[in-house]
């Protein structure tokens, strides 16, 4: 047997068996492994994936596991009381950071003696992720005489990279360990061929009584001798280990009061946000504490990520757009995660990572595929919007926080990024930005809609060749001539007036490029061979936040969205029910997005369609109310409402996210009508208009530039008034037609 020296020296033996074994399974995605709702917990890089019971079966399909840095750490984690698997009685993550777990006992029968009934004990198990996952477990002893019990657990750790689970077959992996079993500790470990070592350790509280190895998992007993009435508490500690690094063992109680000051500071450094709807202000709490748990601190900096399980990484399209749902809640993760982003701005040609000069990211990954460059996410730039939208956000940022300073320091990637949307990213020379993937592992479509069978003509046939798709373009216009502002507030005013001039040229192109009379809308895009891609989908809604859109196309733009073809009652589809790969299961053919409805809002209140924005808004706060947690999750099945169903939910989809958990604060805000220009001193209100069920709104420590503002708006009848209890000295409140 192979034997291996760690660089702490500790000495393991491979387990070859358990290695080959876990390479043949190639751990396949299977849909019908996520038909049950999950529990997920997270603090900074590390993060708790589990079924609805706390567990994480062995074998399982479904991404169950404790991952960090890409890797899954654990892999099975099971408990049985005398030999079976105790009955759930109710399991909650309400806490971002903390799950709850109750369980009780099947009839324990020894040959025809039943030795106690069901229902008689209580399994509470309590974890809380930290620096390193912790649980407590309870067990208590209901029955009026004493009882003798075997609680057993058994674990495992496959070391998989997250892309492995996710269903990437591998040719080899590296050199996975024995378990090693003490009295109090289990020690898993894996070398990976990037030279990395990992390790799972585990270690209890309590002596176990026995233990058994079986290749690659460990089960460990305790027998509990439980007087009437009495109670034994175990308590676990699992730590996650790259390297030679070690751990201190933290205190189970300190760690939850840490983690609840944490979250405590983080909503008082935020917008006060109380209305007279104690179920939307449910809905706005739960997005604001899940957007205080994706913001993610790493070896890279602070960032928000994207979601759990899949992307709890940096991305660049993902983060940015749940910066600008969170901008008017709390600026201050936005900017690092701008931060990142710039200091990753692509450098070089580089066709396998389908990088260029001064293009922002997609993507980047940290596990041993990325390490050993299988993958191209180190980091990956296949987003063709994620450049326009950071010069976007970046502009956002300095309109609510007026810090001009950090745009300076900014200014030569501001210059790179719009460098990139002229040269590389308008391919042809056409004024149009377009993609095509580069990379062989990289993405076949590369906007938001970025599975393979998003972009497709009315007749069901896929686009192909360079895509140029609709709300790119406005993506570019809107940046563009943010940016001119900038510039101009910067002194560069002949750059400013160039981007002006750029930007009008582009919208008159665009408005007859894209422009399908017949159907009186937009193209989802342009194909390689210049033809419009006449598919109704949602993706035109987003250019009116931009303004890109004539005046008079508008109105058409907006029939079309409300028509029940595209508005499910819930939300708007991301595709029509009339095109031809219509499918309410789909995940960007007939799906309903949360972040792109907020986006869709802010423009239907920029083009003034007040009734349309109210009922876009209403629809998703009543689909939000019948998700766990009050939580909207990535994306839900686009199938029509009727009476009293309920939102059907898409199967895998990320949840918690970050650009869903973000979608009703901005949704609000474009209720409200809420448009900053701190470097101006002034919060400029257009036509506040509250829906039916929201009668008050209070807005408080709403921060612009280094101001704070309370507003209050109340609603009689079909009209909204405002006041403004308090304001700092400089600032201006100014209502806009």
């Amino acid at each position: 047997m192979q034997r291996y020296v760690s660089p702490g020296g500790e000495e393991f033996e491979v387990e070859e068996l358990a290695t080959a074994r876990i390479l043949n399974e190639g751990l396949p995605f299977i849909i019908i492994d996520i038909k049950e709702k999950r529990l997920s917990i997270k603090e900074g890089d590390l993060f708790l994936y589990t079924d609805r019971q706390g567990l994480i079966r062995a074998g399982n399909t479904a991404g169950l596991g404790l991952y960090l840095g890409d890797t899954r750490f654990l892999s099975c984690w099971e408990i049985k009381l005398n030999g079976r698997e105790p009955v759930p009685l109710s399991t909650s993550a309400e806490s971002d950071y903390m799950a709850h777990i109750e369980l009780t006992n099947a009839d324990v029968i020894d040959g025809n003696k039943l030795l106690f009934a069901q229902e008689t004990i209580n399994i509470r198990r309590l974890r809380v992720i930290g620096p390193s996952l912790m649980e407590r477990i309870r067990v208590k002893n209901y029955n009026p005489v004493d009882v003798e019990l075997t609680l057993s657990l058994t674990f495992a750790a496959d070391f998989a990279d997250i892309f492995e689970v996710r269903g990437l077959k591998r040719g080899s992996r590296g050199k996975l360990f024995r378990p090693k079993v003490s009295e109090t500790q289990i020690v898993f470990a894996y070398l990976g061929q990037d030279e990395v070592f990992r390790r799972m350790r585990i270690t209890s509280s309590e002596v176990m009584d026995s233990s058994s190895v079986d290749g690659d998992i460990v089960t460990v007993n305790y027998r509990l001798k439980l007087k009437a009435r009495s109670r034994a508490v175990l308590h676990f500690n699992f730590e996650t280990l790259v390297g030679e690094e070690e751990s201190d063992t933290p205190n189970f109680n300190v760690t939850i009061a840490k983690l609840r000051r944490g979250y405590e500071e983080w909503e008082e450094s935020c917008t006060s946000i109380v209305t007279d709807n104690e179920l939307f202000n449910s809905v706005l709490e739960r997005g604001a504490g899940d957007l205080r748990s994706l913001v993610t601190k790493s070896a890279h900096g602070t960032f928000i990520a994207a979601g759990i399980p899949w992307y709890v990484a940096p991305f660049g399209r993902d983060s940015l757009v749940a910066g600008l749902e969170m901008m008017f809640l709390n600026p201050e993760p936005v900017r690092a995660t701008l931060e990142i982003l710039a200091r990753l701005q692509g450098s070089e040609v580089n066709p396998w990572r389908d990088e260029e000069p001064g293009k922002i990211m997609h993507e980047l990954r940290r596990g041993e595929l990325a390490d050993l460059g299988e993958i191209p996410h180190t980091p990956y730039y296949g987003s063709i919007d994620s450049t326009p939208l950071y010069l976007l956000i970046l502009s956002e940022y300095h309109k609510w926080t007026g810090d001009t300073a950090f745009v300076e320091s900014q200014l030569g990637n501001i210059k790179a990024a719009l460098a990139w949307i002229d040269d590389y990213g308008d391919v042809d020379g056409d004024g149009f930005v377009e993609y095509l993937r580069k990379s062989k592992k990289g993405l076949i479509n590369q906007g938001w809609k970025d599975s393979h069978d998003s972009v497709t003509h009315d007749t069901g046939e896929l686009a192909e060749g360079y895509i140029a798709l609709v709300e790119v373009q406005a993506y570019v216009y809107y940046a563009k001539r943010r940016m001119a502002v900038l510039f101009r507030e910067l002194g560069l005013v002949e750059e400013a007036a160039a981007l002006l001039s750029q930007a009008a040229d582009l919208k008159e192109r665009f408005n007859a490029a894209f422009w399908m009379p017949g159907e009186e809308y937009f193209a989802i895009a342009l194909d390689g061979k210049k033809r419009q891609v006449k598919s109704i989908t949602s993706n035109p809604g987003q250019c009116l936040w931009s303004g890109i859109v004539d005046d008079d196309k508008a109105e058409k733009i907006v029939g079309h969205l409300m028509s029940p073809d595209m508005f499910s009652g819930w939300g708007l589809r991301t595709l029509s029910k009339s095109a031809k790969r219509y499918n309410p299961m789909s995940y960007h053919n007939g799906s309903v997005w949360p972040h792109d409805n907020a986006i869709i809002v802010r423009g239907l209140k920029r083009y003034g369609y007040e009734e349309q924005t109210a009922r876009v808004t209403s629809g998703m706060f009543d689909a939000a109310m019948h998700h766990a947690y009050y939580r909207l999750p990535e994306l839900f099945c686009g199938f029509t409402r009727r009476g009293g169903a309920w939102p059907v939910d898409y199967p895998v989809a990320c949840s918690p996210q970050a650009w869903a958990a973000g979608a009703m604060h901005m949704m609000l805000q474009s209720i409200l009508g809420l448009t900053p220009d701190a470097p101006a001193g002034t919060l400029y209100i257009n036509n506040p208009r509250l829906p039916p069920w929201l009668n008050t709104v209070r807005l408080g420590n709403l921060r612009l530039g280094s101001g704070v503002i309370d507003l209050e708006f109340n609603r009689r009848g079909d009209v909204t008034s405002f006041t403004v209890p308090k304001k700092s000295p400089g600032i201006r409140i100014v209502m806009e037609e």
